[in-house]
């Protein structure tokens, strides 16, 4: 009888499920756009039903593909979940409805309370229990502004039923029937991005949760659990896969070097998504960097495939990168497809002296400015729209490389190679600039859904579909592009130009009083207080 995994994979702007064989192929799929709202300047929110109806309708159609195909549906062993992280919904425990709009991880509004709170004494020993710097970037900041700004949030908070949850949390509570016996679980490595997690005891700090003036009593957190279980993620309550359990849960970043098996310490692989994000792994001992990167999880497989400690990873990443190119597509309607922005950057040879600083949401790792704002500089009437384009993809791979030297720094080994996955790595001129740039080959898989690959593997593992990373050997290794390093001196020059451009991007935001119009789910109420129109 054929063994099947499926796995759900819900990011920043659509969700799929993707049905995979034992061999890693993908035998069927289905992708859902969602749609996004940025209310104001900075703002950025995603409606938390539509978040869950394009899950529902990505898994009930790639079902009825998979049906459609002669398969069973009981030939689905269990399902993975992989998520993108720090995007954060507040909800009534008692009636499991959301009480505000989910807020985006690039949302910015924090900017100003992020200044703020890193003035308390005692700061700067946090970084030491969560592994993480304080920014608009993790979801406790965000959560915080709920319950300040938030009329129905700071009612349930007082009243002890505000639930709070990234949306592997929401996903997993709803879909496994909500209110109504679902379950109130998040997994290590979407937990270590919340801020609130101890990065140690993989636990949630009292210490952090009490630097905030949380009461522990009036705010219910869900259970940490490791990565794979075969019963603490519960099972579908309802759809064409009623009864499966959901067996394994990821944040997208973890999933993605699963699924790229980057299992040795030294691993490490860069997605190209929304943002961008390269995931370093450093053992089963965290690492607290000094240089402007993320002490994570990796993956936590404890229980299963053999292990018995959590996997650590260092981690960059970077706001910007996909939604750059979408940014020319919508904004400045400069293609119509992603691709046509490769082919406009194409048609130059190089950058002209254009750098674009995609400073949309500030700038991430490991440069950290959250008053920095998206800038262009080396503008002439030379400058095409071509040269614009290449701009746009060359900015991720600078950043990249300002991670690398980062995570150098921090681990004292250089990296050997870079696996790379993502929408933007279908790219093959915004590779070879990136193999350029950083000055080390880059290895793309001809199977890009690593992501879901990821997800799948951690739920196969919790059932037994397979034991061991060994196993996990020959899966996506046919048809591998390897993008060698070229122009080493040129690239060098470029790398110290945009250095200069981030420098000159910084100061931007500027903190003004003014009154904020917060819709909340039970009406729309006038919130006075600081706002940052970043």
């Amino acid at each position: 009888m054929p063994t099947f995994v499926g796995a759900i994979d819900h990011g920043t702007t659509s969700s799929r499920f993707i049905i995979f064989d034992t061999d890693g192929n993908i035998v069927a799929s289905h992708q859902y756009e969602f749609d996004q709202h940025f209310p104001q300047p900075g703002w950025h929110e995603q409606e938390p039903n539509a978040i869950l109806s394009s899950v529902r309708e990505c898994v009930d159609s790639a079902v009825k593909q998979f049906v459609g195909q002669g398969h069973e549906k009981h030939d689905i062993k269990a399902v993975g979940l992989t998520n993108q992280r720090e995007t954060t919904l507040a909800w009534d425990i008692k009636t499991g409805e959301a009480l505000y709009n989910a807020i985006a991880w690039p949302d910015t509004r924090t900017a100003a309370m992020v200044r703020e709170w890193k003035k308390k004494p005692g700061y700067d020993d946090l970084m030491e229990i969560c592994g993480l710097p304080l920014s608009t970037y993790p979801s406790a900041i965000k959560l915080l502004w709920m319950i300040k700004n938030v009329d129905a949030v700071k009612k349930a908070y007082e009243a002890g039923t505000l639930a709070f949850g990234t949306t592997d949390t929401w996903l997993l509570y709803k879909l496994s029937g909500g209110k109504d016996g679902g379950v109130f679980v998040t997994d290590s490595t979407n937990a270590s991005r919340t801020y609130f997690m101890d990065l140690h005891t993989l636990q949630w700090s009292d210490h952090i949760l009490k630097f905030f003036d949380l009461d522990r009593s009036k705010l219910n957190l869900p259970e940490i659990v490791p990565s794979a279980s075969a019963t603490k993620f519960g099972a579908f309550a309802g759809g064409e896969l009623a009864g499966v359990r959901i067996t394994g849960v990821l944040g997208d970043q973890h999933a993605a070097l699963v699924g790229q098996k980057g299992f040795d310490t030294g691993a490490a692989k860069n997605t190209y998504g929304t943002g961008c994000f390269l995931v370093y792994n450093v053992g089963d001992k965290p690492v607290i960097s000094k240089n402007g990167l993320l002490g994570t999880l990796a993956y936590d497989f404890r229980g299963v495939a053999g292990q018995e400690k959590a996997t650590y990873a260092l981690e960059g990443s970077i706001a910007v990168a996909g939604s750059a190119v979408k940014f020319l597509i919508n904004n400045f309607k400069m293609a119509k497809e992603s691709y046509e922005v490769t082919e406009l950057a194409a048609s130059v040879e190089d950058n002209g002296g254009c750098y674009f600083v995609t400073a949309f949401s500030g700038l991430f790792a490991p440069y950290w400015m959250d008053d920095a704002k998206g800038t262009m500089f080396g503008i002439t009437q030379y400058t095409s729209v071509g040269h614009v384009a290449r701009a746009t993809l060359e900015a991720s791979c600078f950043q990249t490389k300002a991670i690398l030297d980062a995570m150098e720094k921090d681990s004292g080994k250089k990296l050997t190679a870079l696996a790379v996955d993502g929408g933007m790595s279908n790219s093959d001129l915004c590779m070879q600039a990136q193999a350029d740039i950083i000055q080390i080959p880059v290895d793309r898989p001809k199977m890009r859904e690593t992501t879901c690959l990821g997800a799948a593997i951690a739920a196969g593992f919790a059932v037994g579909v397979w034991k061991s990373f060994d196993e996990l050997k020959q899966i996506n290794t046919e048809g591998r592009t390897l993008f060698e390093p070229k122009n080493k001196d040129k690239s060098q020059k470029n790398y110290q130009q945009w250095n200069r451009a981030v420098q000159m991007c910084k100061g931007w935001t500027v903190e003004e009083e003014e009154n904020v119009e917060v819709k909340s789910k039970s009406g729309t109420e006038e919130v006075s207080g600081t706002k940052a129109t970043n």
